[in-house]
């Protein structure tokens, strides 16, 4: 089975989503392949707080990275929009603003 890569509108969603909350203002939204990525930080050396794996049409999962620059799978599969939900109210700290020197 052919892998699905996120497109322009999983991008436009989850940057929609985000501009709901306010107080995620600073991150930013990119795809790679098939992930959603969020970032923040400068553009040569962005902070990754988390990215979104499409694993079919309708299904995503979550990743986070580690302290070693690595992402780490996590057991956490749904909707789009549920996985960005789940994100924000169980995880909402690894989404806090970093200080850049």
């Amino acid at each position: 089975m052919p892998k699905l890569n996120a497109d322009d509108l999983d991008v436009s969603g989850t940057v929609n989503f985000l501009a709901e909350r306010p107080r995620l203002a600073h991150i930013r939204v990119r795809k790679h392949g098939p992930l959603v990525i969020l970032e923040s930080g400068p553009d040569h050396d962005p902070y990754a707080h988390a990215r979104l794996r499409r694993v079919s049409s309708q299904w995503w999962t979550l990743e986070m990275p580690t302290h070693a620059g690595r992402w780490e799978k996590t057991p956490f599969r749904a909707p789009r929009r549920d996985v960005l939900a789940m994100l924000v109210e169980q995880f909402g700290w690894t989404l806090q603003p970093m200080d850049y020197p």
